[in-house]
């Protein structure tokens, strides 16, 4: 029982039979033509008795293919800085119209920037506000200004200067603060 091996006929075929009949592009050509070598190359390191024979394909499923390798790209990722930008200029607009003394149009406004927020909380996209919070030196904000205050107990964020700002749970602006801390005298008198 002896049965003759042609690998190169063999191979030939399978590329044709994988070829893309609407190849966009010259890397999509080379995309598939390495994909087939890689594939033929992992079935010659097993003994031949476990090697898996290509597979014949009917035209309908060629047909099927080839409209999945025409499929439209996915969209690019989101330039993160860029919105991270957005909602700090957001944020800002946002605290300026809600400040105590505006008129009733800057109100209204400050109410929908608040919506917008909203919405983009519900996509993904989280804006931290520090002021009040408690500071201590392993948070990851950015101090921009240690201010002695006498009326603190301990170290205190008196403002925030840019929020923090996460995307789907990630961290992609680091928000920047004015820590307000009690004198050293305070400090001194307390512990004493």
């Amino acid at each position: 029982m002896s049965s003759r091996r042609e690998p190169r006929r063999t191979f030939r075929e399978r590329l044709v039979q994988l070829r893309p009949r609407c190849a966009s592009g010259e890397s999509a050509g080379r995309s598939w033509l390495r994909r087939a070598v890689r594939e033929e190359l992992g079935q010659l390191r097993h003994h031949r008795a476990f090697r898996i024979p290509p597979p014949v394909w009917d035209d309908p499923v060629m047909e099927q293919f080839a409209a999945l390798l025409d499929a439209p790209e996915p969209p690019e990722p989101l330039d993160e800085k860029s919105l991270a930008t957005a909602a700090t200029h957001l944020w800002r607009a946002e605290r300026r119209l809600s400040a105590p003394g505006a008129d009733a149009a800057g109100r209204q406004a400050a109410r929908h920037l608040r919506t917008t927020r909203a919405a983009l909380a519900e996509a993904g996209l989280v804006l931290q506000d520090h002021d009040g919070e408690a500071f201590h030196s392993g948070r990851s904000i950015e101090v921009l200004l240690f201010q002695d205050d006498p009326s603190l107990s301990a170290e205190t964020v008196l403002e925030t200067v840019r929020p923090s700002i996460y995307l789907r749970e990630r961290h992609i602006q680091l928000g920047q603060v004015i820590v307000g801390r009690p004198t050293r005298d305070d400090l001194r008198n307390g512990n004493a």
